[in-house]
């Protein structure tokens, strides 16, 4: 794979962001193809389809479907196809990659949906087969399972709505697992079980993220953590900090 991304990187097309073209991101053999035209596009798939045939490889069409970002209020009418080995890809509006769930308007809302449905399946698990534990068991199993909030630290743009119907079972979750009575005050618990709350932990997370970022020596990232006017970094340090006022 690093022949190909290699092959990829030196074609100059793609999305170029503060003169860094990005066309490509790849783990293990998931890759996403980024181009800001269909033309380059379908180029980026060609070296892909020549790469697969020279060393006895081939793409799964049924699993490759190609995403048309909506620009604000800019959304093409048509678009044209863009095929693998002659099979027109399906256009989608929403795809899930490396778990995290990726929309066509770039709203998070989705992907915090799913990770609320996942951690009400995690919490009546945990609270289904560890009813009989003590508190400390509990808490720990708790922290293990309830507080990774999968990919949270990369929602940034969403509806107040979807982030507190996250919050709420969040919540609800810590209740369950502890068997705390439903409507016991959420400050009072967690600040009784010295743990963290949900804005607590998803401070905690972004922060871990801008870090990571910022010391990581990938030239994509250090392009972004370079920037002060980042809106992703700009997220974090607006959305994921209380703010106080005096007088």
């Amino acid at each position: 794979m690093d022949a190909l991304i290699g092959e990829l990187n030196s074609q100059h097309v793609g999305c170029q962001v503060d003169g860094v073209c990005v066309n490509n991101l790849s783990y293990a053999d998931d890759m996403v193809l980024l181009s800001a035209s269909v033309c380059g596009l379908r180029r980026l798939l060609r070296i892909c389809e020549e790469y697969a045939v020279s060393h006895g490889l081939k793409y799964n069409v049924a699993k490759s479907q190609y995403m048309v970002f909506e620009a604000g209020s800019n959304r093409p009418l048509h678009v044209p196809d863009v095929t693998l080995y002659g099979t027109p890809l399906e256009r989608v509006k929403s795809f899930k990659y490396l778990g995290h769930i990726v929309t066509a308007d770039l709203k998070d809302n989705v992907d915090i949906e799913r990770e609320r449905r996942a951690l009400c399946v995690r919490a009546n698990m945990l609270a289904r087969r560890f009813a009989r534990c003590s508190s400390d068991v509990k808490l720990t199993l708790f922290k293990a399972y309830c507080t990774s909030l999968y990919t949270c630290s990369l929602w940034a743009n969403y509806t107040q709505k979807a982030y507190n119907a996250l919050r709420v079972q969040y919540n609800n979750a810590f209740r369950a697992v502890m068997g705390l009575p439903r409507y016991c005050s959420a400050s009072g618990m967690f600040a009784a079980a010295h743990t963290a709350c949900f804005h607590t932990t998803m401070r905690l997370r972004a922060a871990s993220l801008v870090q990571r970022v910022r010391a990581s020596p990938n030239t994509v990232l250090a392009m972004i953590a370079d920037r002060v006017d980042c809106p992703y970094i700009m997220h974090c340090c607006d959305r994921h900090v209380i703010k106080t006022g005096i007088g």
